[in-house]
């Protein structure tokens, strides 16, 4: 079967490396990709938002299934693009229609979801410009720190957690009024602030039933300590410590089973991965965010202690078959550590040669924001490599991502030296 992936990131990546494991994948396509996709697949250089682009590729290179690795072209509907094309309805898509992406693509759509299956989330009230005066009233009636959400999509910097009333009354007033997030803020979400620790389940659905993918959990700030900017990620691990087998089936009844069922219910079709961002409050989880794709950094820590083959969960996916399938998963610890480039989150320069991207033992490189510009691997985002390093502790997986990361380099290279302290 010829794979297409849609991305260009660390995600995408490791699925490349993935699924080229697989006797069932015969030829796998990566659109755009990177340096590091090129070593395994295709790289074709069209916008996965470009359905046109990507309907031509598809049939041009016969494309039987489609991975769809970030958010943006499943909250625009490509799944539905292709069910409504008579040349592209055969094709397997792994991500959802546009409705169930809207768990994504709106905070609003997923807080109301949840609360009609009473699936435990924060408390939440939803304004626009026209209420923006009713919205401000409201955070005075809210404890500080306030949550303000961009109630759209914002590329993971539509979320303020503000301690002064007064500056968030400002901050909502230019979310609001003054478009910071563009059309992403047209309506925003302010929520109760959950005091925890945040972890994230997958779960692979075919609509009908659902396999639990390894949970991770994730560093999302620039600085150690958990400090400065946010950022798409730093750094993850898996499997997470702090999960009792008690909390653990806390989290299947409570959450993943009502939501499982919600769509259904909601007669809302999704084939594909959800991915449920949580929060442990005392010994109970509450859901913060919904996504309709895996994560990134956490499928460069979940992917690789699957020991399933992939692409055969993907094509029983499609099918409707997971029921007779169960996942098989490695006991061992992965962990995850992101070099990025020096200023990132903020400015950064791109086109710095990377060395050091020999393969070493006990440790997997994933490329991030690279390109091949002649012989050379130059770095092209913000977060340019993603090195896992397994181990049977965490602080052996660690310990060989960190022992990686010291013979890589590319100009101005950062990474956080922390992961995992809090564990």
């Amino acid at each position: 079967m010829n794979v297409l992936i849609l991305g260009g990131g660390g995600r995408e990546h490791t699925f490349c490396w993935k699924l080229a494991q697989s006797p069932l994948c015969k030829k796998i396509y990566t659109a755009p990709g990177n340096a590091g996709t090129e070593q395994l697949s295709m790289n074709l250089p069209l916008d996965p938002m470009d359905f046109k682009a990507v309907k031509q590729a598809v049939l041009e290179y016969q494309i039987q299934m489609v991975v769809v690795g970030p958010e943006a072209p499943l909250v625009a509907g490509i799944h539905d693009y292709f069910k409504q094309d008579e040349a592209l309805h055969e094709v397997f898509i792994i991500g959802p229609q546009k409705e169930a992406a809207t768990l994504e693509g709106s905070k609003e759509f997923a807080k109301k979801f949840m609360q009609r299956h009473n699936i435990p989330t924060a408390q939440y009230a939803s304004f626009t410009a026209e209420t923006v005066e009713e919205g401000k009233a409201f955070l005075e009636k809210m404890n500080s720190p306030y949550v303000l959400k961009a109630d759209g999509l914002a590329a993971g910097k539509g979320v303020l957690i503000i301690e002064s009333l007064s500056q968030a009354q400002s901050e909502l007033e230019s979310m609001l009024v003054n478009q910071k997030f563009g059309t992403a803020s047209q309506t925003v979400v302010i929520e109760e602030f959950l005091s925890g620790i945040e972890l994230s389940a997958f779960i692979l659905t075919d609509g009908n039933t659902g396999i639990d993918f390894p949970m991770a959990k994730d560093y999302k700030r620039i600085g150690e300590g958990d400090t400065g900017l946010n950022t798409g990620g730093m750094g993850a691990i898996s499997p997470v410590p702090f999960v009792t087998p008690d909390f653990e089936n806390k989290i299947k009844d409570r959450i993943i089973t009502p939501t499982l069922e919600g769509l259904k219910k909601d007669n809302i079709p999704f084939q594909g991965f959800i991915f449920i961002g949580l929060i442990k409050v005392g010994e109970d989880p509450y859901v913060i965010e919904y996504n309709v794709r895996m994560g990134d950094p956490e499928t460069e820590v979940v992917l690789p202690r699957i020991a399933s083959d992939l692409m055969e969960l993907l094509v029983a996916t499609a099918e409707q078959r997971l029921t007779e399938y169960n996942i098989s998963v490695d006991s061992e610890v992965a962990a995850t550590v992101m070099a990025v480039a020096g200023g990132y989150p903020e400015a950064y320069e791109k086109g710095n040669p990377i060395t050091g991207l020999e393969p070493t033992e006990g440790t997997l490189l994933f490329h991030a924001g690279t390109q091949k510009k002649g012989s050379e691997t130059v770095t092209n985002g913000g977060r340019v490599l993603s090195i896992t390093g397994k181990g049977a502790t965490m602080k052996e997986a660690l310990q060989k991502a960190y022992n990686r990361l010291k013979s890589t380099h590319f100009k101005n290279i950062n990474y956080r030296k922390d992961i995992g302290f809090d564990l």
